[in-house]
């Protein structure tokens, strides 16, 4: 399994809405009308309506200026169209306003990972870490050892990943890229517990079979290498790893 490092992004995720706003009327509720907005807009992006989305995130941050959601959603905009100077902009205004809030140090900590400031991003991640009532731990740390990663730093990537599983152990990437840290250091019985885990909870997926397929070839257990082959072959003969598996890649 290659090291595809995608860091991932907090607070986005919202439930359908209704867009009623009405900034004239007297019981208008600026941070609810934010909301709706964001909820569009980050809908259009996924679409690829990126003008929709610009539009309507835009429109969130007009109606809650100071509001951390909507700074860090149009932030995110600005950080996939490759804004990267908007990107920063939006992204400070949300730490001035919110500067404790985990949801905005933790975003922003991916964005400066994206940039390659590795040792700034670790900065952020922690202190996501460290705020009190922030309850996506688990996903700061996996988004630390995904960094480290991307740096280069194995032995802390390793580390981080670790602590992610102590907050939430059934966490995906963290099992597969742990097994995968475990492989390369012949810790194979580790490796293979991980994986273990991993597939009683989620099933057989092309990354973990990859990944034991690549075990079993450094262990020497030709037998167990064509067992996994041929439950990729069976489940998933278009993926890339089955191909990789039919060029004998490991």
């Amino acid at each position: 399994m290659k090291n595809r490092v995608c860091i991932l992004v907090v607070s986005f995720l919202t439930g359908c809405v209704t867009v009623t706003d009405k900034p004239n009327t007297a019981k208008f509720d600026n941070i609810k009308a934010s909301e709706a907005r964001i909820s569009l807009g980050l809908g259009y992006l996924e679409e690829g309506n990126m003008v929709k989305a610009r539009e309507n995130l835009e429109t969130a941050v007009k109606y809650a200026p100071t509001y951390y959601r909507a700074l860090n959603s149009i932030a995110y905009y600005y950080q996939r169209v490759g804004e990267n100077k908007l990107a920063e902009q939006a992204y400070q205004e949300a730490l001035d306003s919110s500067p404790k809030n985990g949801d905005v140090l933790n975003n922003y900590g991916a964005f400066l990972c994206r940039q390659g400031e590795y040792k700034k991003a670790d900065e952020y991640f922690n202190r996501a870490i460290e705020q009190p009532y922030y309850y996506l731990v688990a996903a700061s740390y996996e988004n630390a050892g995904l960094c480290a990663l991307k740096s280069g730093d194995k032995e802390k990537a390793e580390n981080y990943f670790s602590r992610a599983l102590d907050h939430d152990p059934g966490r995906a990437r963290s099992l597969l890229q742990m097994a995968e840290l475990e492989i390369e250091k012949d810790e194979f019985s580790h490796a293979r517990i991980r994986l273990l885990q991993f597939n009683q909870r989620y099933g057989y997926r092309p990354t973990s079979l990859d990944l034991l397929i690549k075990l079993e070839h450094k262990a020497n257990n030709p037998e167990l290498v064509s067992k996994y082959g041929n439950i990729l072959k069976t489940k998933y003969p278009d993926s890339v790893q089955y191909q990789k598996y039919r060029q004998n890649e490991y």
